[in-house]
């Protein structure tokens, strides 16, 4: 399985008045003590191309609606902010908890 500790992605649902629509958004984890980086965002074909990749990687897709909808204001190759820290520290921890399942069962 890829090492998740330098690639995870994310993806999740949002609407649009024409219905819903696909969002993605694609985290790519730096050195220690440095935010993720975007390195991929978009919406339709694109955040379905996006979550496809990543399945494809053997790398887990995370919905969450509320937390791709904040990670879509930020800028490609840029950093997240602090105040999205906690939330995707949360996500991460969940990613490493289902690795260490993985690899005890």
């Amino acid at each position: 399985m890829p090492d998740r500790s330098s690639d995870d992605r994310e993806a999740g649902r949002g609407g649009s008045p024409q219905g819903p629509r696909a969002e993605a958004v694609a985290l790519s984890l730096g050195a220690a003590g440095e935010a993720p980086t975007v390195v991929a965002k978009g919406y339709g074909a694109v955040a379905e191309a996006i979550v496809q990749r990543a399945k494809d990687s053997g790398l887990y897709v995370h919905a969450s609606l509320e937390l791709v909808k904040l990670l879509m204001h930020v800028d490609l190759d840029s950093r997240i902010p602090p105040n999205l820290y906690l939330a995707v520290a949360e996500m991460l921890t969940w990613v490493h908890q289902l690795e260490n399942e993985e690899t005890n069962t």
